[in-house]
């Protein structure tokens, strides 16, 4: 049977492909080795963000008091804590399945790899192989957590984002490698269950992609939170006991732990999917070298999601697959990257989009900056969540916003705002004249726009 398209991966980038394949009239087939939805769903975003939804609800508990709600000592029951996360990912899978059946898509179980332009073979889980052919192919395998040797990982005492997510008890210490975002969004989640934390970064600071104000935001906040930070640290040997583990660090400080999270970012999933078989363009570090219409070398041969390397993120795979899909029906469309969020989890959350002070200054932009504390804002000091800030980022001769940064309550929904006002290419004026409601913690975001030009009310 010959098929419009083969998509090799159901995970966020390859599921929406397919979805949206079937709604523009495409018969194709997805092929998936595992669950539907992938990392993001079964491993990371949704399960994590189960977690984190459960470790806040103890976070406001402990603060009762400051409410005049009285909950002292609240128990944590950690199975069901787990099996609350495993329900959500679970009905969340299920809607894929769901929507896979409405469109008419057909899912097929196994490990595919390329063995010609058009033609993808496929072991099923009963050993059974197979070929699918089709006139273009989609590739969506993802990745996995990047491993170390070095570092000693034996998925028990040290551990993965994926180990992590299926522990039985919460550990008593917890050692976390990579302060970027998995690794900081486990420490608050771990923390706020009673785990003594420590984060190693070998960088000057956590979260260093973020803007630079908003890192050292976050780092004094996990410390007033009892998070302990070793920066600028390079671990020289890991050190197994009976009953933990530790890392020595180059200038011979030993640090222990019941677990060691291993958080040094992602590796593609692009070993034996047939890649040289058909002459599929690879870069440096093994990704799949794409196109703005993400093509790759091979002309009718599409790749999307984390092994372009381009953004790892869920939203960035799924919109890529969206662009893939049109172009391959004859819709042309380009990928923009100049717009895309990204948001962090722990708390405060942080979130950002465009570009940084820290950025605009390496390109030689004149820029105004605009900045509102949540401790001014009505709705923050109300629900008791002041603590934070939004930052725009305007060009000075334009006034085109160009770039937004929010640590603080909720940052991960307000940046959505921020987005499309770089998508429409807005001014910070055009925001700040947007009537936004009171009281919300839109407002900050309103009030940010102001002070770009000096005219913050509530500053």
């Amino acid at each position: 049977m010959a098929y419009d398209m083969v998509i090799l991966g159901g995970g966020p980038g390859g599921y929406v492909a397919a979805i949206r394949a079937a709604q523009l009239g495409a018969k194709v087939v997805v092929v998936e080795k595992d669950q539907l939805g992938g990392t993001c769903l079964n491993q990371g975003c949704i399960p994590t963000k189960a977690l984190v939804a459960g470790a806040e609800i103890l976070r406001m508990l402990r603060k009762g008091a400051e409410f005049g709600i009285i909950a002292n000592d609240p128990v944590v029951d950690f199975s069901r804590f787990m099996e609350r996360k495993n329900r959500v990912v679970q009905r969340l899978a299920a809607g894929i399945n769901y929507l896979f059946k409405k469109n008419k898509i057909q899912l097929v179980k196994g490990i595919g790899k390329l063995v010609s332009s058009n033609t993808v073979q496929v072991v099923r889980e009963d050993g059974c192989q197979e070929e699918l052919v089709a006139a273009n192919i989609i590739l969506a395998t993802g990745s996995r957590p990047a491993l170390i040797p070095s570092l000693g990982y034996d998925g028990q005492r040290v551990i993965t984002s994926d180990e992590i997510l299926t522990l039985s008890e919460v550990p008593k210490s917890l050692l976390v490698i990579g302060g970027g975002v998995i690794g900081c969004e486990f420490a608050c989640i771990f923390s706020e269950l009673g785990t003594k934390v420590t984060i190693a970064e070998v960088m000057p600071s956590i979260l260093p992609a973020i803007d630079k104000e908003a890192s050292r935001l976050m780092q004094i906040l996990f410390k007033k939170r009892g998070i302990d930070i070793k920066t600028g640290i390079l671990i020289k040997e890991i050190s197994k006991g009976q009953d933990n583990v530790g890392v020595i660090l180059e200038n011979g400080e030993e640090l222990r732990a019941e677990k060691i999270l291993i958080s040094v970012g992602r590796a593609f999933n692009t070993e034996e999917i047939g890649l040289d078989t058909v002459g599929v363009e690879t870069g440096l570090k093994g990704e799949v070298v794409i196109n703005s219409r993400m093509q790759t070398s091979v002309r009718n041969i599409y790749a999307i999601g984390d092994i372009t390397n381009r953004i790892q993120l869920a939203h960035v795979a799924s919109t890529q697959g969206i662009v893939a899909v049109e172009n391959i029906m004859g819709m042309e469309r380009e990928m923009d990257y100049d717009s895309v969020p990204s948001c962090i989890f722990t708390s405060p959350e942080v979130a950002a989009v465009g570009i940084s002070s820290e950025m605009a200054e390496e390109k030689g932009i004149v820029v105004k900056i605009g900045k509102f504390p949540f401790m001014a804002s009505g709705k923050a000091m109300a629900a008791g969540e002041a603590e934070g800030f939004v930052k725009i980022i305007a060009e000075a001769e334009s006034d085109r916003i160009l770039g937004v940064s929010i640590v603080g309550p909720h940052a991960t929904d307000l940046i959505a705002e921020a987005g499309l006002a770089i998508r429409l290419e807005a001014t910070a004026g055009q925001l700040a004249n947007t009537i936004h409601a009171h009281p919300t913690l839109a407002e900050a975001v309103m009030e940010a726009a102001e002070a770009v030009h000096g005219l913050s009310i509530h500053v």
